[in-house]
């Protein structure tokens, strides 16, 4: 992507995408499914790989809206606690998908974390 282009944090990327396809606590996804549909739609650089958002899927886990349930060597396998809910940031007018279960209610978006 060039520098010119509106960037979406990968976290929130990730975040749509597992509403738009894996919303279903009963549903089972892999972080390689999710980069592959991030590559796809052009939300990530040509040059990265699935090491470079490694992060943003560990907080996943960390936030209580999913849990790791198996892993081999960079594939991690996840499962939902609880459906998730659209919403918008009121700060920074971002479109944020977060899980009912969710303790912290903050936007996750990295620029922003304002209460929701």
């Amino acid at each position: 992507m060039s520098g010119s282009e509106h960037h979406v944090p990968a976290i929130l990327q990730i975040r749509r995408i597992i509403f738009d396809r894996f919303n279903d606590p009963d549903l089972r996804f892999t972080n390689d499914e999710i980069f592959a549909i991030m590559r796809s739609e052009g939300g990530v650089s040509a040059e990265w790989d699935i090491n470079d958002v490694e992060d943003e899927f560990l907080s996943l886990t960390r936030c209580g809206l999913a849990r790791n349930i198996a892993q081999n060597f960079t594939t991690i396998w996840f499962k939902i606690f609880d459906n998730m809910e659209e919403t918008e940031c009121g700060a920074c007018l971002s479109t944020v998908h977060m899980g009912k279960s969710e303790e912290e209610r903050v936007c996750p978006n990295p620029t922003c974390k304002s209460p929701l």
